[in-house]
């Protein structure tokens, strides 16, 4: 065992904890993350727009009389999340390059508007289609908001800035030194987009279709699923790793998801957003971890097992599970490894299922991480009063998958505070 863990440190270990931190990886994740406050308030309006109340009731007569208006500031928020996130991948990755991250944003923003061609309208002037501003242009959004920034590297490493004087007010001063790579970012972008006439969006659309298809099976949420536990049970932090690379292909199906509802179609067309692992899968954290902290609070022989119960209780309804994952601990465990790999795998299946044959309502709303399960799935559906259900067979179903494995370690844990013994480490 030690063998194979060691294995795994010197091969596995190093290059994913480097991968995750990735410069320009690590850029598109915060970036993504940047945009969650716009995404998540955004979202809701569409619960005010079409709420989970009887079509006859007064509530539901006054959204469908006032839908367009109250979903104006859906529309300027989570329908345009492209510009946000190009906004924070521009700013973190000039920040990682020493750059100014202001003029890396706001060239990343320029940068993805010119790539969509405004429109004459008779009466209204020239404007500008926003369906590429959402989940549809965020792949093309990263991309040239890389592309910017990485000219705004390039003409300062090789001094093609204008220098002010130094009694210059900095802000003067960095607004003069962006000017010429903010030229070459408009000029390059107008001739892809204005005299070469390519759609950058179409493009990128079809050289992303199999992974966005992909991505929405069966195998490819067991994918995700696996990587995730496995990492994590060698102290890597699996959400990192993974979500990295998965994060912009979930929020494409959630804005999808979200359009579908908004414009009215009959059918939702995505499976697995991200919310969908939040809310069905990672019940308490990754691994479905609150299933086993209740088997711990009702079963716990040994002291150290009852009081780490009782501390990752609350946490562990609020989706932080650090605690039981070091505490118990999970990571290099090879009791607790195992049924922390296959609780997930198996409630994703049962949510799958239940979603494809449209059981449960996929989800399209984006509740903040922190709500307790039930209720963030219930939102996340949209009142989906059935997913309440789902999320509660999916405790009892990690409950039974950790209760032997636990009663196992528990007791050894037990026999070592009889021997004297308190390391959990080394059991």
């Amino acid at each position: 065992m030690n063998t194979f863990i060691s294995f795994l440190d010197k091969n596995l270990s190093g290059p994913m904890a480097r991968l995750s931190e990735q410069r320009h990886l690590r850029a598109i994740r915060d970036g993504v993350i940047s945009a969650l406050p716009f995404i998540i308030v955004g979202s809701f309006f569409l619960i005010v727009a079409f709420p989970p109340l009887p079509e006859d009731s007064s509530i539901s007569r006054w959204a469908a009389e006032n839908v367009n208006e109250i979903l104006i500031p859906y529309r300027l928020t989570m329908f345009i999340m492209s510009l946000y996130i190009a906004f924070g991948v521009g700013y973190n990755l000039a920040k990682s390059y020493e750059l100014d991250p202001l003029s890396g944003a706001q060239t990343a923003v320029a940068a993805l508007l010119l790539t969509i061609t405004p429109r004459m309208i008779e009466d209204l002037g020239f404007v500008l289609p926003m369906n590429n501003l959402g989940g549809h242009g965020l792949f093309v959004a990263m991309l040239v908001s890389i592309l910017s920034v990485e000219i705004l590297r390039f003409c300062k490493g090789s001094k093609l800035t204008i220098k002010m004087p130094e009694q210059v007010p900095a802000s003067v001063s960095r607004s003069f030194e962006a000017l010429i790579p903010v030229a070459l970012v408009v000029l390059l972008m107008s001739l892809i987009t204005v005299v070469f006439e390519i759609d950058l969006h179409q493009v990128v659309d079809k050289a992303v279709s199999p992974l966005v298809t992909a991505g929405d099976s069966i195998f490819g949420v067991w994918i995700p699923v696996f990587l995730i536990t496995f990492f994590w049970s060698f102290g890597i932090h699996g959400v990192s790793v993974v979500g990295t690379v998965a994060r912009p292909v979930w929020e494409v199906y959630l804005f999808n998801n979200a359009d579908a509802v908004a414009s009215g179609a009959s059918h939702i067309p995505h499976i697995a957003p991200e919310t969908f692992y939040q809310w069905f899968i990672w019940i308490g954290g990754s691994g479905a971890t609150l299933g086993l902290v209740l088997a711990m609070l009702l079963f716990s022989k040994s002291k150290y097992s009852k009081t780490l119960s009782r501390a990752c209780l609350v946490p562990g309804i609020f989706n932080i599970n650090e605690p039981v994952i070091f505490g118990v601990p999970i990571v290099l465990n090879p009791i607790m490894i195992i049924p922390f790999v296959i609780t997930p795998l198996i409630t994703a299946t049962l949510s799958y299922v239940a979603t494809a044959a449209g059981w449960v309502t996929p989800t399209y709303i984006q509740p903040p991480w922190t709500l307790p399960a039930p209720i963030g799935a219930y939102l996340a559906t949209g009142g989906d009063w059935r997913a309440i259900l789902l999320v509660l067979l999916n405790i009892a179903i990690s409950f039974c998958i950790y209760l032997p494995f636990f009663k196992i370690y528990d007791r050894k844990m037990a026999e070592m505070e009889t021997e004297g013994g308190s390391d959990p480490q080394s059991a």
